[in-house]
């Protein structure tokens, strides 16, 4: 049986309140002392005291793992898959961890993306200033210029980012099940311009800046002996601050704050801008898109928004589990009957491929996704 940290700290006080119960009235108030004292501990933000430092590799080599000849991340070693579980009963250390590789996923697929498919990274907002936050899409040399064909593709909400359809799939699979990339190999094959869409990259994150309290001793009207007395209670009240800050935020993680980045801070403000500043403008007679769950929601939304200008067009919508909702989203009529005509919503079913699936909704068909 191991004991952790937090139970070694907070023993004494469990054996000295069982002590103290047994005695009188002064004894008890100690008693409700102590429990007024645990009350104010959070466990949970304890137990971080037994966790290994959160600090991890930056590179897929660094955590000892590599993608082999079938798109597979497996141990450089042992050849295995992925673990999550790498340290048992740390999930959160666990969790960390996952999301750091994760980080380091979505970089490797921005590589992919341009090195062996060929597209380029675009910066957004197009007229950004060089100091503010900004984001980028992908884009094949032809996607403004083809004159035929322009394919779309949207993934769905979360941590994924351009070129993903899910990390799960990318660690756990293989990199043609989690990505884009074998859609975007067979567009441009057939002769499409392709433009990659990043749907969930909103914002960027900074440290928050720390806030400097004046010190009360700088208020010269005050008598000296207040101001000693101020400058005391200041002291304590840091003191207790700051030990109650080693347990609760033990790792020294900083704190972040969020900058939204203009005019895209948001998977559906972001559908409507590519639109406007690049689909809009492409030559292509007929645009085509592949929009993958909540993507499927910011395409219903660039139709409300932009209806005219979609219809002339986008001739096909290739929607995967999309969870648009056309009474939610107010899609009027016309958008609606567009939809049942040039739309179809491939959903996970256990009816074979193609097979017609029922929908509450009247918008677009929905088929089976499962061969």
């Amino acid at each position: 049986m191991s004991i952790s940290l937090s139970s070694l700290i907070l023993l004494p006080i469990w054996i000295n309140m069982a002590q103290i119960q047994q005695g009188g009235p002064d004894e008890k108030e100690k008693t409700t002392a102590l429990k007024d004292l645990l009350s104010r501990i959070d466990l949970d933000e304890l137990m971080k005291k037994d966790e290994p430092p959160l600090d991890f590799p930056d590179t897929l080599e660094g955590f000892e793992y590599a993608f082999n000849e079938k798109g597979q991340l497996r141990h450089i070693k042992t050849g295995e898959p992925f673990v999550f579980n790498y340290r048992e009963d740390l999930h959160r250390w666990n969790q960390k961890r996952y999301e750091a590789l994760g980080e380091i996923i979505t970089k490797y697929v921005y590589e992919l993306l341009e090195k062996d498919c060929n597209l380029k990274k675009v910066s957004i907002p197009v007229d950004a200033t060089e100091s503010e936050p900004k984001s980028f899409i992908f884009m094949s040399e032809d996607a403004l210029t083809n004159p035929q064909k322009l394919m779309v593709l949207i993934h769905g909400s979360g941590v994924v980012r351009a070129g993903q359809w899910a990390r799960r799939l990318i660690i756990n699979e293989d990199l043609d099940s989690g990505t884009q990339i074998p859609f975007i190999k067979r567009a441009v094959a057939e002769g499409y311009g392709v433009i990659v869409l990043n749907p969930n990259e909103n914002y960027i994150e900074v440290e928050k800046p720390k806030i400097h309290v004046q010190s009360s001793s700088d208020s010269s009207d005050e008598p000296a002996e207040k101001r000693e007395r101020k400058d005391k209670v200041s002291k304590e009240t840091k003191k207790r601050r700051d030990f109650y800050e080693k347990y609760r935020n033990p790792q020294r993680e900083k704190e972040m704050m969020q900058l939204y980045i203009r005019e895209n801070g948001s998977p559906e403000e972001h559908a409507i801008y590519v639109w406007d500043h690049f689909i809009a403008q492409a030559a292509a007679e007929n645009v085509f898109f592949v929009a993958h769950s909540y993507g499927g929601l910011a395409f219903v939304e660039l139709m409300i928004q932009r209806e005219a200008d979609v219809k002339n067009k986008v001739t096909a919508v290739a929607l995967t589990d999309s969870v648009h909702n056309v009474w939610h989203q107010e899609a009027g009529k016309t958008i609606r009957e567009w939809m049942r005509e040039n739309c179809c919503n491939w959903v996970s079913s256990s009816e074979p491929l193609d097979t017609s699936v029922e929908s509450m909704l009247p918008d677009c068909p929905r088929v089976s996704a499962d061969e």
